[in-house]
C-alpha cells in the first residue's frame, strides 16, 4: 500500500556507487510465471545502502515484485529479501532499466556494507562523503520529471487507500522515517469548536491533541499559511510548550506546513518534531516537506466543513456570522484579501471611510481572525465629548486604561481625528516607548484607528500630529461608501433582513423588485448603517406581510428611509444627489430650482428676480428653456416609470408658466 512512499524514500536516500573492480558479488532471482525462482543473468549492481539498492538489467520487472538477493564481499555474505519500488533509465534510448529495491534491515547486510565501505581508498571515501553532504533533490531537469512521476504514483495510492483504516498512521510513520524525526502530528480544523484537532499522531494520544486554531506554531501556520522551520531555543515566543508539560516531552525543533483542500482553503497542518542528532531541520527537509504537504493535501482534498458557529470566515456562511463583510463587488473582494494580509501584522492600522461604511466591523474581524483574537478587544471612542474620560481610557491607572486591559490584544481608537492635539502628542510618545506613562508594564497590543476625516489635510492645517499619522497608518485600509458599490445592496438587504426577521421570530420576508429599485436610486449618505436601520424599520412596520412593497421614500409620519441625513448633507434642492443624471444636466436643473425659488421670493416678478441674481431677463429665459430640454430628454428615458413622467410633466408646466404668455404680459406691465 505504501509503495509510493517507499519509492519516494528510495529516491531521496543516498546510496554508495558500486564499481566493477570492487569484487562485490551480486545475484538476484525472482519468480517466473509458473512460480519458479529464476536468476536474472545480466543483473548488475549499481549502488547500495543498508535500506536499499539499485541494479541494472534488460529484463522487465514489475514494481512491487519480490526479489531474493545474495551479496558476497570477501568472507562476508548476506541473503536478503526486498521489493521493487522504482523503475527508471539513465537516458531515453537506454534499453537497460535500473530497478530500485527497498530491503528489510539485516544485521549481516550491515556488517557486509561496513566491510565493503572500509575497503575504499581515502579519496573514494572522501568523494562519497561529499556526495552525501551535498545531495540535492532537484539538480537536473530529469529529476523534476522523476518527482512528478512519484507524485502521480502517490496520488494513485491515496485514491485507492485513503479511506482505509490505518492508512494515515502508516503514512505518518513513513514521513517520520523519511524526515529522520521522532514525532509527528496531523491536525485538521474543527469549525464547530474553532480548534485544530489531531486526526493522526505518533508518540502521543491524538484525542488529547486539540487547541484553539490561533495557538502555537501550528496555529501560526494555519492562520497565516506560511510554513515554519524553527528551533525552540531561538524562537521561544511562538512556541506553546503546554503539551510538553502534559506529556513530559522536550521539543527542540519543529517543521510545520499547511494542508489545503481542492478549493485552496487551508484546512489543517502537518507538524514534524525533533530532527534526530540535529538542532534544526535542514533546507533539504524543507523541500521534502513541500512534497509531503502536497501528498496530505491530496488525502483531504474533499474536506470542507461549514459551521454556523465558526469564527473562521472560510468555514462559515456569511449570513450566520456576527461579523461579516457582505458583498461581491471587486472592492469588497479586495477588503477580504486585505484581512488575510494584515490580520497578523504587528504594525498599527488606519481605517478610513465615511461614517457608517463598516470601519468598526473591519477592525473587529481583524481581531477575531488574527493571532491576537484570544485576547481582549477594547474600544476607545475619541468622539466622546468628555475628553478626560478619553484620556483615562487611554492611560489612566491600570484598572481604567484600556491599553493595559487589552494586553496581548487590540485597542481600537474610533474616529481618532477628534482626539485633542495634546492627547495626540502623548499617544505618539506612548506608541514609541511602548509603555503607559506611570506604569512599569511594557505594552503588548496592536493599535487600530479609524477616521471619517481627512487626516492629511488636518496635518497641513496643524490640527493633527504628523508623526502620529505616520505611525498609525503603517497599514492603511480605505472602505468605499455604499453609493459606489450599489451592486452589493441586494446582498446587504438580504443579510440584514434575515437577521431582523430572526430577531423578531418572523418568517423570512422579501422586498418587492420595485422597492429594491427605489432603494438603488437612493444615494445612502449614512452608508451601510443607514441601510441597516432602513431594513429594521421595514420589518418593524410590516410584521404581518411577507412581501414588503413600499419603503415610503417621501416624508411621512413614519418614514422607513431617514431623509433627514440626506437633507442635512445636501439640503432640499431636487436633483442635487441624483447621480443617475449627468453632472451638466444636474447643474441645469438645480439652476432652474434656484430661479424658481428666487422668483417666489420676489413675489413672482421675474425681471426683478433676474436682476437680484445678477443676470438679464433674457438669460433667465434661456436657462429655463435649457432646463425644459433636459426634462424632455429625461422623460424619454423614463417612459416606463409613470410616476417620474408625471413629475417631469409638472416641472415642464412650471417652466412654461415662467417662459410663456404670462411672462410676456408681465414684461408689458413692467414697461
Amino acid at each position: 500500500m505504501l509503495r509510493s512512499f517507499s519509492e519516494f524514500k528510495f529516491y531521496q536516500s543516498f546510496r554508495v556507487p558500486v564499481e566493477a573492480a570492487d569484487d562485490l558479488r551480486f545475484l538476484v532471482e525472482k519468480k517466473d510465471n509458473l512460480g519458479k525462482e529464476t536468476y536474472i543473468g545480466d543483473a548488475k549492481l549499481v549502488d547500495i545502502s543498508v535500506t536499499g539498492l539499485g541494479f541494472k538489467t534488460k529484463e522487465r520487472i514489475s514494481v512491487g515484485d519480490e526479489m531474493h538477493i545474495s551479496l558476497q564481499f570477501k568472507k562476508g555474505q548476506a541473503d536478503i529479501t526486498g521489493h521493487i519500488v522504482r523503475a527508471f533509465t539513465d537516458t531515453v534510448d537506454d534499453n537497460d532499466i535500473i530497478y530500485g529495491v527497498e530491503i528489510e534491515e539485516d544485521k549481516k547486510l550491515n556488517k557486509l556494507i561496513e566491510a565493503y565501505v572500509t575497503s575504499f581508498s581515502l579519496e573514494r571515501l572522501k568523494d562519497c562523503m561529499i556526495q552525501s553532504a551535498l545531495r540535492e533533490t532537484y539538480t537536473k531537469a530529469s529529476d523534476g520529471l522523476e518527482m512528478f512521476s512519484l507524485l502521480l504514483s502517490l496520488f494513485k495510492d491515496i485514491t485507492n487507500f485513503g479511506d482505509k483504516d490505518g492508512f494515515l498512521d502508516n503514512m505518518l510513520d513513513e514521513v517520520v522515517r523519511i524526515m529522520n524525526a521522532t514525532r509527528a502530528s496531523l491536525f485538521l480544523i474543527n469549525p464547530e469548536t474553532n480548534e485544530l484537532e489531531a486526526v493522526c499522531a505518533l508518540g502521543v494520544p491524538k484525542e488529547q491533541l486539540k487547541f484553539d486554531y490561533r495557538l502555537g506554531i501550528a496555529g501560526s501556520v494555519f492562520t497565516t499559511g506560511v510554513a515554519l522551520n524553527i528551533d525552540t531555543i531561538n524562537d521561544r515566543t511562538r512556541f506553546n510548550d503546554n503539551f510538553d508539560k502534559v506529556f513530559g516531552f522536550e521539543t527542540k525543533s519543529i517543521i510545520c506546513h499547511p494542508i489545503h483542500n481542492r478549493e485552496d482553503k487551508i484546512i489543517g497542518v502537518i507538524e514534524i518534531i525533533n530532527k534526530r542528532n540535529q538542532d534544526r531541520f535542514s533546507i533539504e527537509d524543507e523541500k521534502t516537506m513541500k512534497v509531503i504537504s502536497l501528498v496530505f493535501s491530496s488525502v483531504f482534498y474533499r474536506y470542507n466543513p461549514i459551521s454556523e458557529t465558526s469564527l473562521i470566515r472560510r468555514f462559515s456562511t456569511p449570513f450566520d456570522r456576527d461579523y461579516a463583510i457582505i458583498g461581491k463587488t471587486p472592492h469588497v473582494a479586495s477588503l477580504r484579501n486585505s484581512i488575510i494580509k494584515t490580520k497578523d501584522l504587528e504594525f498599527s492600522m488606519l481605517i478610513e471611510g465615511e461614517s457608517g461604511v463598516g470601519k468598526s466591523l473591519y477592525a473587529k474581524i481583524i481581531h477575531i481572525e488574527g493571532q491576537r483574537g484570544l485576547k481582549k478587544f477594547e474600544t476607545v471612542d475619541c468622539q466622546d465629548s468628555n475628553k478626560q474620560k478619553v484620556a483615562d481610557e487611554l492611560w489612566g491607572n491600570d484598572e481604567s486604561s484600556k491599553l493595559v486591559k487589552a494586553q496581548g490584544g487590540i485597542v481600537y481608537l474610533r474616529e481618532i481625528g477628534h482626539l485633542p492635539y495634546e492627547l495626540q502628542e502623548k499617544l505618539f510618545q506612548v506608541l514609541v516607548d511602548r509603555r503607559v506613562p506611570g506604569s512599569k508594564l511594557a505594552l503588548d497590543n496592536r493599535i487600530i484607528c479609524s477616521t471619517s476625516m481627512d487626516l492629511g489635510k488636518m496635518v497641513d492645517e496643524g490640527k493633527f500630529h504628523r508623526n502620529l499619522l505616520e505611525t498609525i497608518s503603517k497599514a492603511y485600509i480605505f472602505i468605499e461608501p455604499l453609493r459606489r458599490r450599489l451592486d452589493d445592496l441586494n446582498l446587504l438587504m438580504e443579510y440584514f433582513l434575515k437577521i431582523e426577521c430572526k430577531n423578531h421570530g418572523l418568517l423570512m420576508k422579501q422586498f418587492e423588485v420595485s422597492v429594491i429599485k427605489k432603494m438603488c436610486e437612493y444615494d445612502w449618505p449614512g452608508n451601510v448603517s443607514e441601510l441597516k436601520k432602513c431594513v429594521e424599520r421595514a420589518v418593524l412596520y410590516n410584521p404581518k406581510t411577507h412581501m414588503i412593497t413600499d419603503v415610503e421614500m417621501d416624508s411621512t409620519a413614519a418614514p422607513i428611509l431617514d431623509l433627514s441625513a440626506k437633507k442635512r448633507m445636501f439640503g432640499d434642492i431636487p436633483f442635487v444627489t441624483d447621480f443617475h443624471i449627468p453632472l451638466k444636466d444636474r447643474v441645469t436643473l438645480v439652476e432652474i430650482e434656484m430661479i424658481k425659488s428666487e422668483i417666489k421670493r420676489n413675489n413672482g416678478n421675474k425681471s426683478k428676480a433676474a436682476k437680484e441674481m445678477g443676470i438679464s431677463r433674457e438669460a433667465l429665459r434661456k436657462k429655463m428653456h435649457a432646463g425644459r430640454a433636459v426634462l424632455e430628454e429625461l422623460q424619454k428615458g423614463n417612459t416606463g416609470n409613470k410616476e417620474m413622467v408625471k413629475h417631469y410633466e409638472a416641472l415642464k408646466k412650471e417652466i412654461d408658466i415662467v417662459t410663456g404668455v404670462e411672462a410676456v404680459k408681465e414684461d408689458k406691465e413692467a414697461a
